[in-house]
């Protein structure tokens, strides 16, 4: 589904900006943000109810772990709204262990979704004069343990796959592939605030693509 109307590609134009996982808390700050910066965001989720009241020109409510769903979607997007020039990946969760249960959670909505939308997406980035691609990842990945291995293992194969576009994207030098790492996301003690992620996606289009592209970015503590 779809508030958004058809627009025209122009280099002067605002960025189109996909917030994958929108309705999260971190995603509607996001949305705040990108939207008061100019941008028009493009929020995607799981829920209509929950992306209802997300800051946003548009909606659309999608299976991204379904590779067919989410290319129908970017189609629909380049019809409805536009080219996009920024994909927010922050679709996750957290669980702890190493069961089949939580691995298959875990990777379905870290790893198979950005898989799939950056697929699905990478040719309007690679195209854009100001193309960029943003995930979060966790300080997990440096120090991982046995109690937390799935989640560990999931945010480092996220972190390969954002690097392979962006050595893909050097070579070009047309976009940028960036990671963001945090401890966690919230308003707990060494945690990194929703507000902070928020300012910092906004600054994306700020520096150059050469000095950004494939960099991996601590926040917080």
């Amino acid at each position: 589904m779809s508030d958004g109307a058809p627009t025209e590609r122009r280099r002067s134009a605002p960025h189109v900006v996909v917030i994958a996982g929108a309705s999260s808390a971190s995603g509607r700050a996001a949305a705040a943000a990108l939207g008061a910066s100019g941008a028009r965001v493009v929020a995607v989720g799981s829920n209509a109810e929950r992306l209802a009241d997300v800051p946003a020109e548009a909606r659309y409510v999608c299976d991204l772990s379904d590779p067919a769903a989410t290319r129908e979607l970017a189609d629909q997007i380049r019809r409805e709204v536009g080219p996009v020039d920024g994909l927010i990946h922050l679709v996750g969760g957290w669980r702890t262990g190493q069961d089949d249960e939580s691995w298959e959670w875990l990777s379905t909505r870290i790893l198979t979704t950005l898989r799939n939308t950056t697929v699905a997406f990478r040719d309007d980035l690679t195209a854009s004069p100001a193309g960029r691609l943003a995930i979060v990842s966790s300080s997990a990945v440096d120090h991982p343990t046995w109690s937390n291995a799935n989640y560990a293992t999931a945010k480092a194969g996220a972190e390969a796959w954002v690097a392979s576009v962006a050595s893909g994207w050097a070579k070009a030098g047309t976009a940028a592939a960036v990671t963001f790492v945090v401890r966690a996301l919230g308003d707990g003690d060494g945690y990194t605030p929703v507000s902070m992620l928020a300012t910092r996606l906004t600054k994306l289009w700020d520096a150059p693509v050469a000095e950004l592209n494939g960099s991996r970015i601590r926040l917080g503590s």
